[in-house]
This record gives structure tokens, sequence and C-alpha cells, in this order.
């Protein structure tokens, strides 16, 4: 039998009958309210309370609709994430889609630009949630915490406790158990929506138009390069899908709960910024860290609600941090069943049906990277790694419709393949926006995973070790290991 080549395609059939039968399968437990609320929690967060201030400094009161065109760019890979999801449940995510449509190597290069942006993501939330944590404590309690245990070495610190505190708590909810970190995220969520709900009440009791004037200064070049950055704050609608192998009913709470959470953040976003902008102006917004916070301390001069605003960024921070790392664990689990990295990282714990291992292993780096490293412009890395995603994940929609026109889609992206190719040219021109030191930060990032793949992933890899065994009574229906 031939060995398999670098663009070996894991068969849909195949991958979803091995999941469902080996010792290792994640434990199903969550529905589309769960999902929905993974949606939520994973895209409001720093976004929502950090880049309206920018965003409406470059483009003025016409934010709003820079909101709505990040919104609009961002759905149509929704769309196709959607599609794939229902059609391949299982953990993994693009990852997962890009095995099983473009080929091995292909799906290697999205799994570790996966594994560099969710890593880097969580760490850089979990320090920017112990930043908001001392301005609670400052506006709540006129405390804070000392530099040496609340900053990096670099940043004139020892090490970033609350970073490590949040991650290792975040971890110890994970390794019990999907349910519990669900319900969690869902009971976080319900506060973060509550406190902006607050706000907008606020603000709108206060609303006033003369802000509004004049709406657009930049003209439609602000708008859509406020779009550029706006568009970060609707990342981690992706997260959904990483869920697709524990939820209890995936071909239909799948695609609801993706495009159920971006159309109820996009109603949030637009809400509480035309409220912003209704009791403050732009200028008042675009320097601060906490524009929500500035514009009722400064436009409506009620400081008394910044102490909520602070706690509701913490809180709002936390869910974050939950569904992000949730994601990531996910992924690599998958790599590891996989083969391409280690398989004994991926055993699930039969007491809590969670990769408890890998999960562990993983809470401890990352920690280790909140405490110590100041991350700086390598945030940039978490964007330029969604969009490369995104891009995969329409083309894999396209590739899917032709090489199996026949596979059951739950959900299928309408206009086929208009809009999933509309999908990446959103994604390429925001990539093009990026600065040249992301682009080779990383292709460096890339260049070493390729290094590992060929000491270990490549000849680890199960499609290939499957193809080395003569098929037999115990293979699954329709196993075709590669191509």
């Amino acid at each position: 039998m031939a060995k398999p080549g670098l663009f070996a395609i894991r068969d849909v059939g195949s991958l979803i009958h091995e999941t469902a039968q080996e010792g290792n399968q994640l434990k199903k437990a969550v529905g589309v309210t769960q999902l929905t609320a993974m949606g939520v929690g994973a895209i409001i967060g720093t976004g929502i309370f950090v880049v309206i201030g920018k965003g409406s400094g470059i483009a003025g009161p016409a934010v709003v609709l820079s909101f709505v065109l990040a919104a609009v760019a961002c759905a149509f890979s929704a769309l196709s994430y959607a599609e794939l999801a229902s059609s391949i449940p299982v953990s993994g995510s693009a990852y997962t889609y890009t095995y099983a449509t473009l080929g091995e190597i292909v799906a290697w290069v999205i799994g570790w630009d996966l594994i560099l942006e969710y890593g880097v993501s969580v760490a850089g939330i979990a320090i920017g949630w112990g930043g908001n944590l001392n301005a609670f404590l400052d506006a709540a309690f006129g405390v804070s915490l000392p530099d040496a245990i609340a900053k990096s070495p670099e940043d004139g610190g020892v090490f970033n406790l609350p970073a490590v505190f949040v991650v290792l708590a975040i971890t110890l909810l994970l390794i019990r158990g999907v349910t519990e970190s669900a319900r969690a995220n869902l009971v976080m969520v319900v506060v973060k929506l509550v406190v902006l709900v607050f706000f907008i009440v606020v603000a709108f009791a206060n609303f006033g138009t003369g802000n509004f004037h004049p709406f657009a200064p930049a003209g439609v070049d602000g708008v859509t390069a406020a779009a550029a950055i706006i568009f970060f704050a609707y990342i981690g609608f992706d997260a959904v899908s990483t869920g697709s192998e524990e939820a209890r009913n995936p071909s239909r709470d799948l695609p609801r709960a993706i495009i159920g959470s971006l159309l109820i953040c996009t109603v949030f976003y637009v809400l509480t910024t035309v409220g912003a902008l209704g009791i403050a102006t732009p200028d008042q917004m675009k320097d601060s860290d906490a524009p929500l916070a500035a514009a009722l301390d400064q436009g409506a001069g009620m400081s008394w609600a910044a102490g909520i605003l602070a706690l509701g960024a913490v809180v709002a921070i936390t869910s974050v941090v939950l569904v992000i790392f949730y994601g990531q664990t996910r992924i690599f689990f998958a790599m590891c069943r996989d083969g391409l990295l280690p398989r004994r990282l991926a055993v699930v714990n039969q007491r809590f049906g969670t990769p408890a291992r890998l999960t562990l292993v993983l809470g401890v780096l990352i920690a280790i990277l909140a405490a110590l490293v100041p991350l700086g412009t390598i945030v940039e890395l978490v964007n330029i790694g969604t969009l490369f995603a995104f891009v995969l994940v329409n083309i894999g929609v396209i590739v899917l419709r032709r090489t199996r026109p026949d596979m059951p889609r739950p959900y299928r992206v309408p206009w086929s393949p208009v809009l999933p190719l509309i999908g990446v040219v959103f994604a390429v021109y925001l990539m093009s926006d990026l600065p040249l030191d992301t682009w080779i930060r990383f292709a460096v990032w890339l260049a070493a995973g390729l290094v590992i793949y060929g000491l270990y992933g490549y000849r680890h890899s199960r499609v290939r070790q499957a193809a080395a065994v003569p098929p037999g009574p115990a293979d699954g229906p329709g196993q075709r290991p590669g191509s």
C-alpha cells in the first residue's frame, strides 16, 4: 500500500466513526444555550471595554458603522465555520476541518498557528485581567496591588500574580469538567451583559445628539481603518466550533450558536457605541484604557459608575480566558489524538471526561508566560493567526463541496462559493494591514512548526501509521487513510 504523502486527508466518515468508538472520546454535555454563551463569552471582553475608544479616535461617531462593517466581515467566515462544524462534529475547529479538506501538512500549519494564537491570546488576556482587577480595587476600595506582584520583570515587577491566579483557576475549572465550565461561563456572560445593559440604560437616559456632528470626519477611509481594528473585537465565535465533540446535538446547535453569538454581540456593540457617543465625545474616549468608564465619568459626570464598569470588565475578561483556553485545549487534544503531537497527552480523565493531563500542562506553561513576559506587539500574532484560519476555513468549504458533494450538511452556506470567497477577501484585506514585523514573527513560528512536523509529526501521524497496517475487520467504515 502506498505511503500517504504530505497532503494525506482524514476521511470525514472515518474521523467521526473513530472519535465515537474510541475510549478517549470527550463527554457530550453542552447544548445550544451553553454553546451560544461560549461564543458571547469569547467575543465580549477586552474588545468592547477597550477598542471602542481607539475606533472612535479614528472614525469619529462613524465608528458605529465600523462596528457593523466588522461584523459583516466576520459573518462570512462565521457561515463557513457553521457549515463545517455541523458536518464534521469533531474537536479541533479549523485544524480538523483543514485535515478533512486540504490535507495533513496544511492542517499541521493551521494547528500550529492556532496553538500560538490561542496560547498568546490567553496569556495576554490574563495580563489584561490583572490590570482590570487593579482598576476595580482602586475604583471600589481605593487600594491596588503593588507592582512587584502585579507586573512582569520588564515592566518593573517580579511576576504578575493576578495573571497566574486567573490562568491556574481556569485550568482547574476546565479539568473539573465541561459541564461545570459551561455553567460558570454562562453565569459570567449574564453578569457582563447586565453590566452592558446598565451602561446602555444610563447612557440613553443622559443621551444627546451633539457629539454626532461631524459624523464621519475622516470619511470612508476612517470607517474602514477603524473596522480593521474593531474586527478583532469580534474574534472568538470560532471558539464555539472547538466544542463540536462535546455538543449533544452538534448538527443543529453549532450553527445556531456560532451565528447567534455573533448577532447578539453585534447588537450589544452597536447599542453600547451609540450610547457612549451620546454622552461623550470621541476625544474623551480615544486615549483611555477604559473608554466606557471615561464616557460615564467625563461625559455624564457619573464617576461612581466607574467601579461597576471595572467589575464588569473583570468578569468579562474572566469569561474570555475560560473560553479561549478551552478552545486551545481541544485543538491541542485533536492534534495529539491524530499523532501529530504526543498521543499520551490526549488521554481523557475517566472521572471528569476531560483531557486533564493536557489541560494542566498547557495551564502551567501559559501561567509562566503570563507571569514573566510582557507581550506587547506579539499579541498582533493573535490577529494574523485568526485571519489565516478564516482564510483556510472558507477555502475548506469550497473544496469539500467539490470533493464530497453528497456528504450530509445539516447547515449549508448559501450562495457558495461566492460567500466563502468574500470571506477570504475580507480576511486577506485585513491581514494586509498588519505590520511587517508581525508577518516575520508569524513566518518564524510556522518555520519552527514545520521542523517539528518533519522530526515528529510526519512519522507518528495516525494516517501514516494506519496505512502501514493491512485493513481488517476492526477498521472503521469508509476509512481512507490518505490521498
